[in-house]
This record gives structure tokens, sequence and C-alpha cells, in this order.
């Protein structure tokens, strides 16, 4: 009796560690998610903020800001608490969610926004350098500063998070200095004797250069790969961080609005100097360790999203660092000091605070709307044990991306259109997902919505669709049969292209799965848009009529069976013995016999006959058919011809009268043309004179009578031999005779 496998010994998924992480919750997601946050913006650009726009737009601004970021942290807490997280965090729940094209639309940009974090602390350092040493040069700071953060992040994610630990010391000491200089100092109300002077600027600019002082819920879920249990610690520590930052938020506008006057606030962005007491002693230490703990984050998180692409090939494998006792990313490290670098040329701090904020917004609305996605494709898989409804990842989603648009429209374009194009260069070089993702649930959920919706709605002829099963014996060989069965349903109707295998399912030596998949991918590489399947029967027509009533599913079933023209006589005969029973089952037939493609005439208008006869009803369905034809691509400006004999003047009269009244009541352009038999010409004759070079002949299919069908196969063989590519159709559909049947106009002829 075989064992099971043991736990240790089962593979883990692609982009796991080899060693697991050992970084907790509040170490590896709750100290660096809550030291972004609390960091250049809120020293710097806090009172810049409340002095632009006042007291109460500052605290909208607050409250949006943090509500599109909670939304996102709950999103993205649900989504950890489901599955594995792996190294890259946003990038690694999106990828696995929505595809590796999709999470790469999103991972570069992210890892740039990363990137451009470690510049936009960078900037904040250098600029509160200046008031110690005014004539510093900013830029050559910030450079300097880029430079000493790598080599820090360099040491590993463990050594550069134990140096957070005392910076939120100092952050709690700076916050409580700025709350006793309100309650107790004399206020600000003289100009600053080291000022900024910033452009005016209206509400959404400033929700622009505020935002990236919530986003710090990457720096966090950026470690993914580092801690030990990511499904506990993510949740607990961005979601415990994004609420502590909230209520600082909260708090710091209204003691800097009662501190100082609009003025002050606007023109001295280290405003929190000259409201707190021991000003310079307590928040110039806090704000340097806020700042430098910040760039650290992101440069710890940059590379390791670069690291999660690597891992799924996306980029170069360097990228992704050792495999074995040493994780740290450096070629990743390296990568983004030089991005960080060359930002530096973006100019202040506000345009790099711009930029980010548009990337981050992206990120952030494409994490919730995978965890919306997830909820709505009803997959059993989706659990998480901290679960959000659906409406608030949504909304959360449709916030993010309205925001970019209220920012900067044109920067919107431009970012999405990026995506896109990283989306469509991806989507046709990577490798398919092995672990699957939402994309194929939210398909089955949309389908069933549909067929649930779809049986509810009785069947009409102005409905009916040509759903057609085209049976095989190689799709290899029967290539031309298959792309005619595409054509037909021009994109309308399901094609299915069926192999039959004649023999006991048991000893056949047929893996059908394998054998389908070949199928589908001669489909795809030739362009025939149809679902390839493989039966093993045990008599072909029992088969063929077996395979016919279960292929299809509620009201989606197929309706018409195309068949290629067999090789004997005796198959022919056996294909017209199917009529009938398909014709209980309001199924049409076609019988097709189709010459290689490339005998078509190159250059030409191509010619589509139909022989119209007037008598068994067919001629609904061959002009359908005919139509469908001529929509296609390779078709396009084929000419449609309807032909028709008879045997005197008066007959020809009555047959062009009533063709010339139908075919501009069915918006069908095509010739009609009315031949008189001569007595020395058969019809056979005629019909290979008339369309012998014609590119597709469409022609009815009577029932021949039982114990005919050997005569009537004759006469068919004789007919079919004079034509390149013919098709002999029989009506057997629910709505005989109205398929192309008008509506309001009464025809005078019956015989249709």
């Amino acid at each position: 009796m075989p064992t099971a496998k043991p736990a240790d010994k089962l593979s883990l998924p692609k982009g796991t560690p080899s060693s697991a992480g050992k970084l907790g919750t509040f170490l590896g997601v709750f100290t660096p998610t809550i030291l972004t946050i609390l960091g250049v913006i809120m020293y710097l650009r806090f009172g810049w903020v409340v002095g632009q726009v006042g007291l109460l737009k500052t605290l909208l601004i607050v409250l949006l800001a943090n509500c599109i970021t909670l939304l996102t942290a709950l999103s993205l807490s649900a989504i950890a608490t489901n599955s594995h997280v792996g190294v890259g965090g946003a990038y690694y729940m999106i990828s696995r969610s929505l595809g590796l094209e999709v999470g790469g639309a999103i991972g570069f940009p992210l890892y740039i926004s990363q990137a451009l974090s470690v510049t936009l602390y960078a900037f904040g350092l250098a600029e509160s350098l200046t008031f110690v040493w005014p004539g510093l040069p900013v830029p050559m700071a910030a450079f300097l500063i880029i430079v000493l953060v790598a080599v820090l992040s360099s040491k590993g994610a463990a050594f550069a998070l134990r140096l957070q630990v005392p910076v939120m010391v100092l952050i709690g000491l700076s916050l409580l200095a700025l709350a006793s200089g309100t309650i107790w100092g004399e206020g600000v109300s003289t100009p600053a004797s080291h000022v900024i002077t910033l452009p005016p600027a209206g509400f959404w600019l400033v929700f622009a250069v505020f935002f990236p002082a919530v986003t710090g819920i990457m720096a966090g879920l950026s470690l993914s790969g580092d801690l030990a249990d990511p499904r506990r610690a993510i949740p607990r520590g961005t979601v415990s961080a994004t609420l502590v930052g909230l209520l600082v938020y909260l708090i710091v506008p209204v003691l800097l609005y009662f501190s100082a006057d609009a003025a002050s606030l606007t023109s001295d962005p280290l405003i929190w100097n000259r409201i707190a007491i021991l000003g310079p002693w307590l928040i110039l230490p806090g704000l340097w360790g806020a700042i430098f703990s910040s760039a650290v984050g992101s440069m710890l998180g940059a590379p390791r999203t670069l690291q999660a692409l690597s891992m799924d090939r996306l980029v170069p494998r360097w990228f992704s660092g050792s495999a074995k006792k040493e994780t740290e990313p450096k070629g990743g490290i390296f990568l983004t000091l030089a991005l960080s670098l060359a930002a530096v040329f973006l100019g202040d701090l506000n345009t790099v605070a711009t930029v980010a904020t548009m990337f981050f917004l992206s990120v952030y609305g494409t994490i919730n709307l995978v965890a919306a996605l997830e909820y709505l494709s009803g997959n059993p898989s989706w659990r998480p044990t901290m679960n959000i409804h659906w409406a608030f990842s949504l909304v959360g989603g449709i916030g993010c991306f309205g925001v970019m648009l209220l920012i900067h429209w044109p920067a919107t374009i431009f970012a999405v259109t990026i995506e896109l194009m990283i989306w469509l260069l991806l989507k046709r070089r990577v490798r398919k997902d092995s672990w699957g993702d939402v994309r194929r649930d939210l398909y089955e959920s949309l389908i069933r919505w549909a067929l649930v919706k779809l049986n509810d709605r009785p069947m009409t002829a102005r409905n009916w669709r040509p759903h057609i099963l085209v049976f095989v014996s190689n799709v290899e060989k029967r290539l031309d049969l298959a792309r005619f069965g595409a054509w037909f349903a021009e994109n309308r109707g399901v094609v299915s292209i069926c192999e039959l295998y004649h023999g006991d399912i048991i000893d056949l030596d047929v893996d059908v799965r394998t054998r389908q998949k070949e199928i589908n991918n001669v489909l795809k590489k030739h362009r025939i848009i149809a679902f390839g399947e493989v039966n093993i029967v045990q008599n072909l027509v029992r088969g063929i009529l077996t395979v016919a009533q279960s292929n299809g599913i509620a009201g989606m079933e197929s309706n018409t069976v195309l068949v290629g023209w067999p090789d004997d006589r005796e198959r022919l005969v056996n294909f017209l013995r199917l009529l009938r029973p398909l014709k209980h089952l309001n199924q049409s037939l076609i019988l097709g016999k189709v010459s290689p493609l490339h005998d078509f005439r190159e250059g030409q208008v191509q010619e589509i006959h139909v022989w119209w006869g007037g008598l068994k009803r067919n001629g609904d369905l061959l002009l359908l058919l005919a139509y469908l034809l001529t929509r296609n691509a390779d078709w396009r400006n084929a000419r449609i011809r309807i032909l028709s004999i008879a045997s005197n003047e008066l007959m020809k009269a009555q047959t062009e009268r009533f063709l010339a009244q139908l075919i501009p009541e069915i918006r069908i352009q095509a010739d009609v043309e009315v031949t008189v038999k001569d007595d020395d010409e058969s019809v056979v004759d005629i019909m290979h004179r008339e369309s012998g070079r014609a590119d597709a002949v469409l022609l009815g299919l009577a029932t021949p009578g039982e114990g005919e069908e050997g005569a009537y196969a004759e006469r068919l063989d004789e007919l079919a031999e004079g034509f390149q590519s013919c098709f002999f159709v029989h009506n057997g559909s629910l709505f005989l005779g109205d398929l192309v049947t008008p509506e309001k106009v009464e025809l005078q002829d019956d015989d249709t």
C-alpha cells in the first residue's frame, strides 16, 4: 500500500525562498510600514498641505488617502491569508491571481515606483539637512544619501530593520514635542529665516504630493519572502500600521493648524522646529531617522520585487541573487541604486512624489481588483481567513484609478498605456502559468451566469446561431474542412473539431487528453477558432449521433454537423443515413468536399455560388451560410451568386420575381441568375458549366427514401466531381425555412 509523502518533502511553489524567513509581524511588517508612513511627507510637507488647502480639506485628503490605503490593506490581507505569499509582495500576489503577463505589467511599474521612493526620501533628507548646513547642494547630498542607503541595505534585511526600532522612539518623541508646543507654546506667525517658495497648488495636486505618505503598506509587503509566517504577519502588521498612521495623520494637521498661520505653514518646510518644545533637538533626529529608515525600506523592497520578476524569468536571472544561503539580491540592489541616482535629475521632492503616486495608485488599484475578482469568480479555493466584502475591494480599485485621473489625467493615460504595452509584450513571450489564476475562475463564473440566463430565454429563428460540430479523421489532414467550419460559424457560434477513433476505449492506444491538446495546438497555430475534441466510438454512424447529442450545454448545443467527403461510396451512404435521426434532433447536416485552399484564385474576386432548388426548404440555411462566409476576412470581397434552373420561361419569371423580392428583404448582397434548361443539356452539365470554377458551391441536400441511399450517393458523387469545393446542405434546424425569411413581407412563393 503506498504511503503518503511527508509534508517536509513536498515541493514548494515557484518563488519560495530555499530557507524560511526569520522576521515576524512587528519587525518585518509593522516597523517598516509605520516608519514609511510617518516619514518625509509628514515632517516636510504636512505644514505646506495645511497652509495650501486649510484644515478641513486637509482632513478630507487624509481620510480619502487613508481610505484607499485601508481598503487596499484589507484586500491584500485577504489575498495573503488565502494562499502562499512568496518573494515579491504585491507583484507575487497579482501575478498568481491574474497571470504572469498582468503581474509583470504591474510589477515593473511597482519596482520603478519603489526605486523612485528611495530618491523621494533622499531628497527629503537632503532638504532637511540644509536647515543645519545652509548652502548644502541638495542634489549632491541626495546622491550620497542614496549610496549610503544602498550600502546599509546590502547588509541584509534583518540587520537594516533592527536599526529602525530606535527610530520609532525618536518619531514618538517628536510627535510629543509637537503636541506640547501646540498646547503650551505661543504659536508661529512670523516669517521663517529659511524659506522655500513653492507655487500655489489645487486640491488634487496637494493630494498627489501627500499620497506617498500613506503608501507605506508596500514596505512590509515587499519583504514577504523574508517573513517567517507571511499569512499571519502581513494582515496584522499592515492593518495595524495603517490604522496607527491614520490616527497620527488626523491629529498632526490639527496641531499644525492651531500652532501657525497659513503663510508660515506654506513657506517653512520645517515648521515643526518652530512649534515643538526643544524643536531642533527632538524634531530633527526623528525626521532624519524616519526619512532614512523609509529610504532603507524602499531600497530593501525594490530589489525583492525585481528578484521575484527574475524568478519568473521576466528579467535576467542574475537579479534573483543566490539560491543557496545568501539570498540578498545584490544585482537588484545595484540596479535600484542606479535608478535612484538617475531619478535625482527629475528635479525636486514634489515632482518625484507625484510620479511615485501615479505608479503606487495603479498597483493599489490592481490589488483591490484582484481581491474583488477572486471573490466574484466563485472559486472554491478562495477561502481567506481575513475576508473583505468584494464591494469594498471594488470601490477601492475604482477609487485608485479615479484619483489618478483627477490628479493628472494625461499622466494616468500615459501610465496605463505603458502598463498595457508591457502586458502585450509579456503576453507574447511568457510561459503559461502552471499555478492557474483568477481569470479562468472569472470566465467560468461569467459562463455559468450567462448559461443560466440563456436557458431562461426562448430560442427563436432570430436568435439562431450556427454551432458547428466538425468530424475529421485527422485534424492535420483535414485542416481545410476545419477552417470552413470556422468560416461558416464566423465567430457567431461555437465550433468543435472532433476526431473519432474506432475501437474499445480500454484497448485503444490513444491518450485522449494528450491528443486533444495536440488538436488545440494545431488549431491555434493555424488561427482557427475552434475547440478540439476526441471521442472513441464502437460504430461510426452511431458514434456521430452519440457525440452530436451530447455536444453542448444549456442552449449552446451543436445544431449543425459538418463531415468531409468520404473516400468510398459506402461511407457516403452511411452519412446519408444520418439525415433522418439528425432531423429528429433538430440538427442540420453538411457534406463538404473541399479542395486545398492554395488552389483559390489569387488576386481575383472569390465567388460563392448558391444553387436554389426551392423544393426541400434548404434555401434559408444555404443563404445564411453564404452570407456568414463573406463576413470572414478571407472572403470579405467575395461575390454571392444565386443560381437556379427553370424548365421554361414562365418558371424562370416566377423564380426571378420571388428572389428579387426576397434578397433585398433579407439584407444579403447577391446576384440572381436563372437559366432555362435546354432539352439537349442535363442539369448536371449546366451546374458544372456555371460553377466549375467557383470557390465555394452550396447546394441543397434531399433526404432519400429508405433503401435509396446508394442511388442518391451515386448522383451526389457525379455532381460533386465537377466542383472545386462544394457543400451539400440539409436544413434540419428547429426553425426550418425561417432562418432568413423576412418578418414583414409576405412572399408569393412558399418553395423556399
